[in-house]
């Protein structure tokens, strides 16, 4: 009897990601379906996934753990590999998890590292190589996420150890400086609902050490400085991304969240 390939699901969470999830799309095309969770973009994302032959699944965001959640309960196959849209899936990565699949006594999840391109240059410091982030290639049934705003931690229900890729992934973090400003807001505000259900407590001060503390570990401990100009856009964006999360939580602490009342107070204080 003749051997059948074991298929592969892959899913690619996006919002408002018309400029990259061609790209990302086409990159893992040979597997044998693409899901795109989508969170009602209001760009053109959904179209266009649609168009290279992708199932768009919409879904609130309520959160990146929930929504990874969902996106693995939407996939068919036993096997998964997780793509998000900013990432790019090479030809050795693409012989690898075809190996591994396909491979009776594979593990039952892999890491796999990425190369970071940004400002013109491949990142070669600051954190950003080989810049692992959760399993992303793995059998449906082992990995399960908890619900957390962002930064998702995650459980690998295996007794088997995870494995490594040897081939990376490519990821285009940000495609411009306006991004960087755009994603510090945003993951700010995740990050301090995410302290805030822990119920952590801040101060401006408990901010700005920890502003600076990000930023030193990148650019110094991490070798950023040797990254050039990127390296110190990513330190200093880093310090911004931290500093405003534990603002923030410190502004919800205090129920301040909004500067805006109505009416106004009558004296200055």
């Amino acid at each position: 009897m003749e051997h059948q390939a074991v298929k592969l699901s892959v899913y690619i969470i996006a919002f408002n990601e018309a400029e990259k999830i061609e790209d990302a799309i086409k990159s893992v095309s040979f597997a044998d379906e693409v899901v795109v969770m989508d969170s009602f973009s209001t760009d053109n994302t959904a179209r266009i996934a649609e168009a290279h032959g992708a199932r768009v699944v919409q879904t609130p965001f309520q959160g990146f753990g929930k929504l990874r959640n969902d996106a693995i309960a939407a996939c068919s196959h036993n096997w998964i590999f997780s793509l998000d849209s900013d990432e790019r899936c090479t030809e050795a990565a693409r012989n690898e998890i075809l190996t591994i699949i396909n491979t009776k006594d594979s593990l039952d999840a892999y890491y796999v590292p990425r190369r970071n391109y940004f400002m013109g240059k491949w990142i070669r410091h600051s954190g950003f190589y080989p810049d692992f982030r959760q399993p992303q290639l793995f059998r449906k049934s082992v990995l399960r996420f908890r619900p957390d705003a962002v930064h998702e931690r995650y459980e690998v229900i295996s007794e088997k150890p995870c494995g490594y890729f040897k081939a990376y992934i490519y990821q285009i973090p940000f495609k411009n400086l306006e991004e960087i400003i755009h994603k510090a807001n945003r993951y700010s505000t995740l990050g301090a609902e995410k302290l805030t259900a822990s119920k952590k407590k801040s101060g401006m001060m408990t901010a700005l050490v920890h502003g600076c503390w990000a930023a030193f570990a990148l650019y110094f401990l991490k070798l950023g400085c040797l990254d050039g100009w990127a390296g110190f856009i990513i330190a200093f964006a880093n310090f911004e991304g931290t500093f405003y999360k534990y603002a923030k939580l410190h502004l919800k602490n205090k129920g301040i969240d909004s500067f805006i009342k109505t009416p106004l107070p009558d004296t200055e204080t």
